[in-house]
């Protein structure tokens, strides 16, 4: 007799079951995750190395973990505010998953770290579905990205613990209408915190890491499932004849980033970013491997069950000495 098995819901699941184990492991430490998701282009590197450096300063011991599909340079800028940094290459894979930073984590993460910032791949939609084992989960949008954006990418926005717009500067120039953002955000996530940030001026900086650190002492808020049950998609849709009521449609599809093959590959290279030291004019190997997949489409061999080995797609990237925070 023949089971019907969802292997998408399995893959979620054992997700999950990791992030939980990892997150759990994290706090006996006293280390809390914050895990940043948004657009490509979102000013999110730039904000976040602005809060590292602002640690620094302030002598609170943080740390970061960046994803890209390839190059080193987001680890670069991120390591001249002097916290410990490191780069996953995911050679073409769209999001992070629990495994991932558990494994780059191993004989890394200082033994002092009271945050750790995991940047996420620039996406929207494949990461909001995976937990990392974070604490705090926040949600970047730039204001010329429009003001309708929650309301596109739903499971993102209403799965955040705090919302924070970015490059506030040009909200005059681009026309961004706040108060229609706010609301929209709202309507996919009542009550979750907006805060306006900027890295040119510093507006934000401080509110961001405050509320990185109060996550070390209290439960962060309610949120959502991070990713829609069974039959369950989140798809909402307003009726042009509206009479008040949202009408939610089940269309039976799910995304998510499966492979019937289950290729996965893991260079483990020992490159980490921070506490080491490298000199000027070492050589960087960078494994920049080019992918027939590309950031909107799954990646072969994305967490499957059945032929998940323990191995990992992505490839840690070389050393980056610290800079001095200014």
């Amino acid at each position: 007799m023949c089971r019907s098995v969802d292997v998408k819901q399995a893959v979620l699941a054992k997700n999950d079951d990791l992030a939980h184990t990892l997150r759990d492991d994290l706090a006996r430490r006293g280390v809390t995750v914050v895990n940043l998701l948004s657009s490509p282009g979102s000013g999110k590197t730039e904000l976040l190395g602005r809060v590292l450096a602002r640690a620094v300063g302030r002598g609170v011991p943080v740390a970061a973990l960046t994803a890209d599909l390839a190059t080193e340079n987001d680890a670069r800028r991120l390591a001249r505010s002097g916290a410990p940094v490191q780069q996953v290459l995911t050679d073409g894979l769209c999001h992070l998953e629990a495994r991932q930073v558990r494994r780059r984590l191993e004989g890394w993460l200082p033994d002092d770290t009271a945050v750790l910032f995991v940047e996420n791949v620039g996406n929207l939609v494949c990461p909001a579905s995976y937990d990392l084992g974070e604490t705090l989960r926040i949600v970047l949008m730039a204001v010329t990205e429009g003001e309708d954006k929650p309301l596109k990418y739903p499971t993102a926005f209403g799965s955040a613990h705090l919302v924070v717009t970015t490059k506030t500067d040009l909200a005059a120039p681009a026309g961004f209408d706040e108060a229609a953002f706010r609301a929209n955000v709202h309507r996919v996530n009542p009550g979750v915190e907006i805060v306006r940030s900027c890295a040119r001026t510093g507006e934000g900086v401080d509110t961001v890491l405050d509320r990185a650190l109060a996550t070390r002492h209290a439960a962060p808020p309610h949120r959502p499932p991070l990713a829609p049950r069974p039959h369950d998609h989140g798809h909402t849709h307003d009726d042009p004849h509206d009479d008040g009521h949202r009408h939610t449609h089940d269309d039976g599809h799910r995304h998510t980033h499966d492979d019937p093959h289950g290729h996965t590959h893991d260079d483990d290279h020992a490159h980490t970013h921070g506490r080491e030291h490298t000199h000027p004019g070492d050589h960087v190997h960078p494994h920049d491997h080019p992918h027939p997949h590309d950031e909107a489409r799954p990646h072969p061999g994305d967490g499957d069950p059945a032929h998940d080995g323990g191995h990992d797609h992505s490839h840690p990237a070389p050393a980056v000495t610290p800079a001095p925070a200014s």
